[in-house]
């Protein structure tokens, strides 16, 4: 059959509250013109974010009333620890609340001023969590992840070019290397096992350990089945325990591909940074046998590792992904190709050439979606990159609008009526103004800052 369905039926459902143009040209204009303030029952379709917003399972949920929630100790923590060591061999297995509690932990212990972390691309906690700790955030990803029509299947891969002469270079100053799967600043695009192998012998060489930043594991391990020679026979969880054999520790998010509303950790194998963790988890977090969850938030997590390399889902997520990011490329809408896993990447510093990168084109293209149908998006551009630690700004190698979309929580013709909004907006779009930002934060800036559209 050529029509790939949603491998699942809908048993529960949430209201969507039907909103005008004039209610949400109010509503944009009183949160500064920043999606993040908006309300979201104010949002009809909400893809600012896939993290946190996927919509569990009946077998998550019947999970949830078996969460035990013991202090210490709970069965629920060795149902969640199995379940990673089931994908993910490392020895020590510490959970957060969510993905950048693990990355303040890690950062904490091994950065500090003057060490560099190299990434194939830092995404904007990570770096932010390197750069709190004193170190630099140094992005070295391949040339073709740095040009949005470029069809490389794996766009996410390091340039181990690069990578060789830094460690050479600067080997004293390196604590770890990462790698982030899939690359979700350039795109959401995967690495491939050639270059997860490549540059673990790289880290090899240098005495360096290899930690993967691993939010989007399965949906990577589900790319490389695709496209990589060799693995088109092998089942998805195999070739996400290869991907993982390589590493000496990770960081992850649960919030995106273990299918659950909150939770994270840090694993590792080096048992010295580990106890050191689970000193700063005791400070920060809570004990180490549940680290900031509850004992339900764990079986959940447990639950939703097993699902999410169900190849089934990820056929479903992959292709349905893909047919977003077709309908804008066949109406002439320049996206990030090939389409990524978790979100459609538009090219808004093409889509609207009229506006320079200092005027920020993604946050333009954000309001506008709002404003005309409802949609909350995230830019992804020089107002979430352009802000360098020394103050100046740069603008972003990209100026993209992500379309993050929540897993198995929207349906076809949500989707369709997507395409449908950017039809509106492709021909409205050399009207759009540019935007100036009234207010900043020092860090993170995207979350809070204040906006206003510039006059023409």
């Amino acid at each position: 059959m050529k029509t790939i369905i949603e491998p699942f039926k809908i048993k529960s459902v949430e209201p969507i509250r039907m909103t005008s143009r004039a209610e949400r040209a109010m509503a944009i204009r009183n949160v500064h013109y920043n999606a993040f303030g908006l309300k979201s029952e104010d949002v009809m379709i909400d893809l600012l974010t896939d993290s946190g917003t996927s919509a569990m399972s009946a077998a998550q949920w019947s999970g949830i009333m078996r969460g035990d929630e013991s202090y210490a100790g709970s069965p629920s923590y060795y149902r969640f620890e199995e379940a990673v060591h089931t994908l993910m061999p490392f020895k020590y297995i510490i959970p957060t609340h969510q993905g950048r509690a693990a990355e303040k932990i890690l950062f904490s212990i091994v950065g500090g001023s003057g060490k560099i972390i190299p990434n194939n691309t830092h995404f904007d906690t990570t770096r932010a969590n390197v750069e709190f700790s004193g170190a630099i955030g140094l992005d070295l990803v391949i040339e073709e992840g740095k040009d949005p029509q470029s069809e490389y299947p794996f766009k996410g891969n390091i340039d181990l070019k690069k990578l060789s002469d830094v460690l050479a270079n600067h080997h004293d100053v390196i604590p770890l290397v990462m790698l982030t799967i899939t690359n979700n600043s350039g795109g959401g695009q995967p690495v491939s096992m050639q270059n997860i192998r490549e540059t673990k012998a790289l880290c090899a060489q240098y005495g360096k350990p290899l930690f993967i930043d691993a939010c989007r594991f399965a949906e990577n391990a589900y790319f490389i089945k695709l496209r990589e020679e060799g693995f088109a026979n092998r089942t998805v969880k195999s070739i996400v325990q290869e991907m993982f054999s390589y590493a000496d520790g990770m960081t992850m998010s649960a919030k995106k591909d273990a299918l659950v509303n909150m939770g994270g950790w840090l694993a590792l194998n080096d048992e010295q940074w580990a106890a050191g963790a689970r000193n700063l988890l005791i400070i920060t977090e809570g004990f180490p046998t549940y680290g900031g969850l509850s004992g339900r938030d764990l079986e959940a997590m447990a639950i939703g590792l097993e699902e999410v390399i169900q190849e089934d889902y990820l056929q479903y997520r992959i292709v349905s992904t893909a047919y977003v990011g077709q309908a804008l490329t066949d109406m002439g809408i320049p996206i990030v190709r090939p389409v990524g896993g978790h979100a459609v990447y538009v090219d808004a510093k093409s889509f609207l050439p009229h506006i320079a990168p200092s005027s920020y084109p993604g946050q333009s293209l954000v309001v506008a979606l709002y404003e005309m149908g409802g949609i909350r998006a995230c830019e992804i551009g020089s107002v979430m990159f352009g802000k360098q630690p020394d103050g100046t700004e740069r603008p972003a190698a990209m100026e993209l609008v992500r379309l993050a979309i929540p897993r198995r929580v929207y349906t076809q013709s949500h989707m369709d009526y997507v395409i449908e909004v950017f039809e509106e907006i492709s021909r409205q779009k050399d009207r759009l103004p540019g935007m100036k930002i009234t207010w900043e934060p020092p860090m993170l800036r995207h979350f809070t800052a204040q906006f206003e559209p510039e006059t023409f």
